[in-house]
Order: structure tokens, then C-alpha cells, then sequence
């Protein structure tokens, strides 16, 4: 029974995950197609760039209550375990929609969500430091790749013998870093986007 419990809250967590708030509000508001404007990758970083801060801010709050909700769902019906398959699932769901034909963003506002359940403090303070990198750099996934492995070392040193923590923050840190492994080909590169947000929404 509590396999099917956990196998029923990952399926729930990857749909929740799925919903594409970048495509949602552009087709909705804007009555355009995320996927066809800037970079294609239904996330934040290219709502920001596409429409601006109104937008972009909505979505990252969006999905990261995506991420929010389907962890909290999982410790409702599973407990610990629960929370880490859901966590997982629902990133899996942002960045391989099945609403989207199995494509999808990079799960970095998603992952902030997730890991703000499960390591509340720890998230504000890895978040807050990232920011801080991105508006230095002007470089979105220096931020992002910073944040996802300080997220994945600090519950070793913090949460020692917690083995399904570990295991969790492991694999949600390497969902992160796949998903940018062309800004990392870029950054070795030298020839990274610099983030320039649009001043107003565009029509």
C-alpha cells in the first residue's frame, strides 16, 4: 500500500510539475507562444528577457509554488519519503512537460520551491546568495549552477547519516546541472547571455 501511495504522489507531484506557467501566461495574456520568442525555453530567465519583470517575476513565483505545493502534498499523504519522491517528480514534470510534447524548462525556480520545504532556512540563505551572484554577473546560470551545488553539499554537512535527504538533494542537483549543460558549455566557452530584461512587456 505505501508503494502505491508513493507511486500515486510522484504521478500527482509530475503533473503539477508539468503545468507551464511561462506558456500559460504568454498564450493567455500575451497570445504568443513562449516556446517561439528569445531563447524557446519556457522558464523564467526567458520571460524576464521576452516581457519583462511583471511577467517574469510571476512566473518564477508560479512555479516555485509548484514546487511548494507538490512537496507539501507528498508530506501529506507519505510523510518523509513522500516529500523526497515528490520533490523529485515534480521538477522532472517542470522540465519534461506532458503538456508540452516532453519539453520544458530548467526546474531552477521549481527546485528553490521544493527545497524551501525541505530546507527552509537554508534555501533563504543559498537564494539570497545567488541572487546577489546573478547581479554581479549579470549571468543567470552562474547563479543557478552555484545554487544547485551548495544545495546538494550543505545538507552533508549539516544533516549527516540522513540518507534519503542526501540522496535527494543529489539527484535534484544533477536534474539542475543537466538541464544547463549548454550554459555550462557556453561558460567554458566564455560566451554566456548575459540577463537583459526588457524594461516593459512586449506585444
Amino acid at each position: 500500500m505505501q508503494i502505491l501511495i508513493l507511486i500515486i504522489v510522484a504521478v500527482i507531484a509530475y503533473l503539477i510539475g508539468s503545468i507551464s506557467f511561462s506558456y500559460v501566461f504568454t498564450k493567455k495574456i500575451k497570445h504568443e507562444d513562449i516556446t517561439q520568442k528569445g531563447s524557446g525555453n519556457p522558464g523564467t530567465t526567458n520571460m524576464l528577457r521576452s516581457y519583462g519583470w511583471a511577467l517574469g517575476l510571476l512566473t518564477l513565483l508560479c512555479d516555485m509554488l509548484n514546487g511548494v505545493a507538490a512537496t507539501l502534498i507528498g508530506i501529506y499523504f507519505a510523510g518523509d519519503m513522500g516529500m523526497y519522491i515528490a520533490a523529485i517528480a515534480v521538477i522532472v514534470g517542470h522540465n519534461w512537460s506532458c503538456y508540452l510534447k516532453f519539453k520544458g524548462g530548467k526546474g531552477i525556480a521549481t527546485t528553490t520551491g521544493v527545497l524551501l520545504v525541505i530546507l527552509p532556512l537554508q534555501t533563504v540563505i543559498i537564494f539570497s546568495t545567488c541572487v546577489f551572484i546573478v547581479y554581479l554577473t549579470k549571468i543567470m546560470s552562474i547563479g543557478s549552477l552555484i545554487g544547485l551545488v551548495a544545495s546538494a553539499v550543505v545538507p552533508f554537512i549539516m544533516f549527516p547519516g540522513n540518507t534519503p535527504l542526501h540522496i535527494t538533494v543529489v539527484i535534484i542537483a544533477l536534474l539542475g546541472i543537466w538541464s544547463h549543460r549548454e550554459n555550462i558549455k557556453r561558460l567554458s566557452e566564455n560566451r554566456e547571455n548575459k540577463l537583459h530584461i526588457s524594461k516593459k512587456s512586449k506585444t
